[in-house]
């Protein structure tokens, strides 16, 4: 993940960081571009240099008319970047229409923007367009094969550079390494998200991801070529692969069939493949820390669980059911058997995934496998898991962490496991939850856009997380207090930020979203695929000491960067405008729940 093009610089023509003089009375209004439910809480985030005077008006757009004036109330926030901010609550119009907001007496516009019921139906369908772009062996969106000789083993007990079928499963992000660190959440995610949601979801596509519908949800058509992909990483009872290919991917920008990389097979040939063993690895310098696999056989043994009940139930499918049941536990033995952590490789840079935590891991197995098994074994296991991962196991109750270090950025397994506990043991996981809500609403109100995540790298990631525990806290309890909470962490991501931007490609259509993105087919094609989360904003110090970044094109945000936080629409950034896989679809089931 995250290239260093350092060929692509070369061949750049670099123009500068350029800046343009902005008026100090310039009046900036964030929204959310993509829209509100009736009964959202809307409140828009207005902010100058000089105080506001004046109110503003909430206008329909088709009518003319002004459907609500609004008189803004002053924030007494960090004032980010030396201005000043206010809030305009437009909650309570519910009317459906297309709206805009105008001071009063400036006429600063807002962008355009809906209200109403169907304002999210269908748009998590952009966010598995986006998955197909990412995926390797047959590839819809480019309608080509690549990477079909992946890979040759490592560290396995198999004899070193043996061949072994690992072709699939989905490119990681602007690069084209595969992880079963980011693929295992990515799949179990997508299938619990149709497991809460089974109605909401599309059939656009085939299995291989082309136009025309085959009877499956698209969603179930993205989670099986996960699923696919998983189980041939797990080729035997006792053997596990987690990761094909490492950052000497990171040769400039290429097309996945013309892929330059040259692994010791020569170019666009075969690609290392790491076998798990829960111990340190590393073919240069830099090598990994681990301490077992728990966290990637357990993530991957709750997909397959789910897969199984899915499978069996939905589609009818006894014989793809058994396949994964069969896999489940068997990965699942595995980790019982090799506790810790497995992290990702890093060949010449020192950049990898730093994950740390696995009991958490180990809970969501425990408690699907229970949930498909009907074994009480397993939910013995799953309740001491549980209590072992608790709450400090998630960044949602730290200030900062290593990049990926507390992956998932959500503890799935205590969802997985309320329904099927006591009322006693119920409350303890709600308490999970409920103490990583309360530490981010904390840090929530010290900015003026209600934003409980830190800015370390991929904060949209930590973002949908948040956003995703709030929903299933209240699933588990009922209590809803935190709503106007959930509803910030949204807006901010479809542009109630300081930039004004959504952070999914070409959400919405006609918005103002990530266009110049980190990845090959928007540099070399000039295409642009809807759904796609970029990494999103970075801490100015962790932007100011990254390796091999520089913005190639004038910063058309420059006048809302600050001492805090930074976010830049340029292929050259690669922190904070690299749209990822596992970012896009752990989005989902956060997508879905706000779609009618």
């Amino acid at each position: 993940m995250y290239l260093i093009q350092f060929i692509f610089f070369l061949t750049f023509i670099f123009s500068g960081n350029e800046t343009v003089e902005h008026s100090q009375n310039e009046i900036h209004i964030r929204i959310n571009q993509l829209g509100y439910l009736p009964s959202d809480t809307k409140v828009a985030v207005v902010f100058s240099k000089i105080p506001v005077k004046e109110n503003f008006q909430l206008v329909n757009q088709s009518t003319g008319k002004v459907a609500l004036e609004i008189k803004p109330e002053r924030l007494q926030t960090n004032e980010w970047g030396g201005f000043l901010y206010w809030e305009a609550d437009f909650s309570q119009v519910i009317e459906p229409g297309a709206y805009f907001l105008q001071g009063k007496k400036s006429k600063t516009q807002s962008s355009v923007f809906p209200i109403g019921e169907g304002t999210y139906t269908g748009q998590q369908e952009s966010l598995l367009e986006f998955m197909r772009q990412q995926r390797c062996g047959y590839n819809p969106t480019l309608d080509m094969v690549c990477h079909a000789k992946d890979g040759r083993t490592f560290f396995g007990p198999m004899a070193d550079s043996t061949y072994v079928d690992l072709s699939g499963g989905w490119h990681d992000a602007g690069d084209q390494l595969k992880y079963l660190i980011t693929s295992s959440y990515a799949t179990a995610h997508m299938l619990m998200a149709y497991e809460l949601y089974p109605d909401r979801f599309e059939d656009m596509v085939n299995a291989l991801g082309q136009s025309g519908p085959n009877g499956i949800a698209d969603v179930l058509d993205e989670a099986k070529w996960g699923l696919d992909w998983i189980l041939k990483m797990h080729p035997a009872p006792d053997q596990l692969f987690h990761q094909v290919a490492d950052d000497r991917d990171h040769r400039g920008f290429k097309i996945p069939n013309k892929d330059n990389a040259d692994y010791g097979w020569g170019a666009n040939s075969y690609r290392a493949a790491y076998f798990a063993t829960g111990k340190p690895q590393g073919l240069m310098k830099y090598q990994s820390e681990a301490t077992g696999v728990a966290n990637l056989a357990g993530r991957s043994a709750a997909a397959l669980a789910l897969a199984a009940r899915i499978w069996e139930k939905d589609l009818k499918d006894p014989e793809f059911a058994g396949t994964c049941r069969k896999a489940a536990i068997s990965l699942y033995q595995m980790g019982r058997k090799q506790e810790g952590y497995q992290q990702g490789n890093s060949y010449g840079a020192p950049y990898r995934y730093n994950e740390e935590t696995w009991a958490d891991d180990m809970e969501w197995a425990a408690a699907e496998l229970y949930k498909t098994t009907k074994d009480k074994t397993y939910l013995e296991q799953a309740k001491n898991y549980a209590v072992l991962s608790n709450t400090a196991d998630s960044w949602t109750v730290k200030d900062s962490a290593s990049h990926y270090q507390l992956y998932p950025f959500i503890n799935m397994g205590h969802f997985a496991l309320h329904g099927v506990v006591d009322a006693d043991f119920q409350k303890t996981l709600e308490g999970y939850y409920l103490d990583g809500i309360k530490y981010t609403l904390k840090r929530a109100q010290q900015n003026p856009f209600h934003v409980g995540v830190p800015f370390i790298w991929c904060s949209n990631n930590l973002l949908t997380s948040l956003a995703t525990q709030v929903i299933l806290y209240e699933k588990m309890s009922g209590d809803k207090q935190f709503e106007p909470f959930l509803k910030a962490q949204r807006d901010w991501l479809f542009g109630r930020n300081p930039w004004g931007t959504s952070m999914f490609t070409k959400m919405p259509e006609g918005g103002e979203y990530p266009v110049e993105v980190h990845t090959a087919p928007y540099v070399l094609l000039d295409m642009q695929v809807p759904g796609g989360l970029v990494d999103g904003p970075v801490y100015t110090s962790i932007y100011n000491n990254l390796l091999g970044l520089r913005l190639l094109k004038p910063d058309v945000f420059a006048q809302f960067q600050n001492e805090h936080v930074v976010y830049h629409d340029d292929v050259g950034d690669y922190s904070t405008n690299e749209p990822t896989m596992d970012g896009t679809a752990g989005s989902i089931l956060m997508m879905t729940h706000f779609s009618r």
